[in-house]
């Protein structure tokens, strides 16, 4: 078997409207961006990262001084990462289309399309309208679509925008037949494209077996409303670690969507070329090789690469597992780096082992894994490694911070700590500053849309 013969326009990059994303700048900075200094108030974006404000006050009246907690993209941590990202995956054969969900900011939508990905993934309706709202071209619904009210949004969509490229799933016969009538219903002009989407055991959604998924891909070439357009699934549903019999697994479950589709292929399902498309953040190194090599020369594939978590890397669960992570199982490109920090003061230390951080739950991620403490801040002092201390639980608005008997914590200290799992954290912030190498100089700001 050879690699896959892909045309040369279909790897082309998605847009986005850039003036609609450039135009957020333009919004006035006030009381509900939680961490913003009130000396920022009524200035916009653009006028406030100008001032180049520090995250900690130096001088009284300069709009430095965040209230905390709050959180801070590095910002040449981020750009790292996506070129990094970018690059591998054009080497490697594979088209990026990362989850919009972790971040849902434009700006960083536009980043990554700045840097050559085919498209962004999103999971429900409300995330694709707002990509739509930023001109987003070309969307991967990485989920089944069976409202009527989203569907009749959708089918509107693609009338009014020819430029408009969408897919979504399909998972049941019943899943085609209610997208076929609300389709209809709604006097759709454009058929729909749709993926089967092959699940496994112990997984999440997708056909379990592929008589099911066989009898799926007949009701979509029946039906008027929808275009079979490939097969598609995600494999961090069935592996949760980088363990051997982990990777055996996604493996496995790579070579049965590959064989899947040749079987489609073979049995004419297909008009033109076969979009296939997995997850990845954790295993993007194996998805890579799953979808982009290993085809019999008949077969013409798009292989759509869906990692979306390698942004801001982590300081946790993707450090443990992805291929360029803290222990990397490849070597072929740089370690992504975490671009994530959250600073929280100490306000209490009611014991010698125990301090309390103003950070909790409504602030940063707690579901993969506590926040890592790693920095002490002190006023007048130059910021020093945290080593030996751990966040053991958290409140809404509390972290609990276990002390090692030689603590020098006190009171009114700040601590930087590093997060896990990123999808969690964005949500928290309407508003994240961007911070420049120094990690306090704030040098711009990005906006988020849940």
């Amino acid at each position: 078997m050879s690699s896959p013969r892909v045309s040369p326009p279909s790897r082309t990059a998605g847009a986005i409207d850039h003036a609609a994303v450039h135009a957020l700048l333009d919004e006035r900075l006030d009381w509900r961006f939680k961490s913003v200094p009130d000396a920022l108030w009524g200035l916009s974006l653009t006028e406030a990262a100008e001032r180049n404000p520090r995250l900690f006050e130096s001088a009284p009246g300069e709009g430095d001084g965040f209230v905390g907690p709050f959180a801070v993209l590095d910002d040449d941590a981020v750009e790292h990462n996506l070129r990094t990202l970018a690059d591998w995956c054009a080497r490697h054969g594979v088209v990026l289309a990362p989850h919009g969900k972790t971040t849902m900011a434009p700006q960083l939508f536009a980043r990554q399309l700045d840097h050559g990905a085919w498209g962004i993934t999103a999971a429900n309706t409300g995330q694709l309208r707002v990509y739509r709202a930023f001109g987003v071209s070309r969307v991967v619904l990485a989920n089944q679509l069976l409202d009527p009210a989203g569907l009749r949004w959708v089918a509107a969509e693609l009338d009014r925008d020819a430029g408009f490229d969408f897919t979504c799933w399909v998972d049941s016969v019943r899943g085609v037949e209610l997208m076929t009538e609300a389709l209809v219903a709604a006097g759709a002009r454009r058929q729909v494209d749709v993926l089967v989407e092959l699940g496994g055991a112990h997984g999440r959604t997708g056909a379990r077996d592929d008589e099911v998924a066989l009898a799926i891909a007949e009701a979509a070439r029946r039906s008027p409303a929808v275009r079979l357009a490939g097969v598609g699934g995600y494999e961090g549903a069935l592996a949760h670690d980088s363990s051997e019999t982990a990777r055996s697994t996604v493996d496995a479950y790579l070579d049965r969507v590959r064989a899947f589709t040749i079987f489609l292929a073979r049995q004419g399902f297909f008009d033109g070329r076969i979009m296939v498309t997995a997850g990845g953040s954790a295993y993007f190194d194996q998805v890579a090789a799953g979808i982009a090599t290993g085809w019999p020369d008949d077969v013409e594939v798009l292989p759509v690469l869906r990692s979306g978590a390698y942004v801001t890397h982590d300081d946790g669960f993707y450090r443990g597992i992805s291929p360029l992570g803290g222990t990397p199982r490849i070597d072929d490109a740089s370690p992504l780096r975490p671009a994530l920090r959250v600073w929280a003061q100490v306000t209490s230390r009611p014991t010698d082992e125990l301090a309390l951080l103003t950070m909790g739950k409504r602030d940063a991620s707690f579901d993969e894994g506590m926040p890592e403490p790693q920095v002490l801040r002190r006023p007048g002092e130059a910021p020093q490694p945290l080593d030996g201390h751990e966040v053991t639980a958290m409140n809404d608005q509390h972290a609990f911070l276990k002390l090692p008997g030689s603590s020098s914590v006190e009171v009114g200290d700040w601590v930087g700590l590093g997060l896990s799992h990123p999808c969690t954290v964005f949500d928290k912030w309407a508003l994240l500053p961007l911070v420049a190498a120094d990690g306090e100089t704030v040098t711009g700001f990005v906006r988020t849309y849940f």
